[in-house]
């Protein structure tokens, strides 16, 4: 299932036996679980009827042994395994799951890895329990969470101000939506939410970011460039070199695919892209600059300073100097 269906179904109170949720994106399945842990059950019938286990502290027998207790004056009760991920799926686990305890709710937050659908237990409760399997969203996709997320919350979010704070935050989505919390807390319904605002109330520079240095090398201005990592080497805490590379990776790539198209309008350079269809200006302008052959030569450097600031062949260089040398080498190739 998907996350949004299991939430409509637990929004409406169609519980089912038994949750497995896995994956590498941990966010989705933080929610799934949170919900399931402050919402079937009153307040007053948690302490005899909801129980939290830990994988790295119990074993299956002892989860198994909680979810076929009863509940005590409540419809249900609700086993929680977090870190599910350090249990074995055990032939008992496959004995449950074929014949659950129908007042049980028995969650496994499965961080990290997808489920082994090879192991009898794993292909039977992936077919017939409900079964999420979370993936790492994209870079491409951090700014159209944003976005949903914020609408969802009754703000009107400029695209600029989506980019600036999924480029500076990274996909970490549940660092992302403390941040749209925190900001549906400060602003009023139907706020707009500019570059000025991130800045503002997150303490995101609208200048001296990531997505600002992106659009400084595409229309080669070498000045604002080096003015920005300058800035960026004063907090080398916040502004640290990979995520840097990896967008600038990113946006040469796409402008080399954007060089290569034939139909350059608007709606088919996003849907190619896969950008909003806001940036494809910039890709525009841009590849007025950077020509193909230009485009592959500095997704060339962009890989040799990745692994230049992981560490390789750089000595002791600091990253400071290895992103002049990099923004050097865009703007004058």
């Amino acid at each position: 299932m998907t996350y949004d269906a299991i939430v409509k179904d637990l929004k409406a109170k169609k519980y089912k036996p038994m949750y497995f949720l896995a994956g590498e994106e941990p966010f989705y399945i933080d929610k799934v679980t949170q919900y399931l842990e402050h919402h079937v059950l009153e307040e007053s019938e948690r302490s005899f009827n909801q129980t939290v286990l830990y994988g790295k502290e119990t074993d299956m027998n002892t989860v198994l042994s909680e979810a076929k207790r009863f509940p005590m004056m409540a419809p249900y009760q609700v086993v929680i395994v977090k870190e599910a991920q350090h249990l074995k799926l055990t032939d008992e686990l496959l004995a449950y799951a074929k014949n659950p305890q129908p007042t049980t709710i028995l969650v496994f937050a499965y961080k990290g890895k997808k489920i082994d659908k090879r192991s009898k237990a794993g292909k039977y409760i992936s077919a017939n329990h409900v079964y999420l399997e979370t993936k790492k969203m994209y870079d491409s996709k951090i700014p159209e969470f944003v976005e949903i997320e914020m609408r969802h919350r009754g703000f009107l979010v400029s695209p600029k101000a989506a980019v600036i704070l999924a480029e500076s935050i990274g996909n970490d989505l549940s660092r992302i939506y403390k941040e749209i919390e925190k900001l549906s807390i400060i602003l009023e319904e139907g706020a707009q939410i500019t570059a000025e605002v991130i800045e503002k109330n997150i303490g995101i520079s609208k200048d001296y970011n990531n997505f600002e240095l992106q659009k400084a090398l595409a229309t080669r201005n070498v000045v604002k460039a080096n003015t920005i990592i300058k800035q960026f080497s004063m907090d080398p805490k916040n502004h640290s070199m990979i995520p840097t590379v990896s967008l600038l990776f990113g946006f040469f790539s796409k402008l080399l695919l954007y060089n290569a198209l034939k139909d350059k309008s608007q709606g088919n350079v996003a849907r190619e892209l896969k950008v909003n269809p806001y940036f494809v200006k910039d890709y525009a302008q841009a590849a007025q600059i950077y020509n193909i052959k230009r485009c592959t030569k500095i997704i060339s450097f962009l890989r040799e300073y990745d692994l230049k600031s992981k560490g390789v062949d750089s000595g002791q260089t600091s990253q400071y100097d290895l992103m002049r040398e990099l923004v050097f080498k865009i703007t004058h190739c």
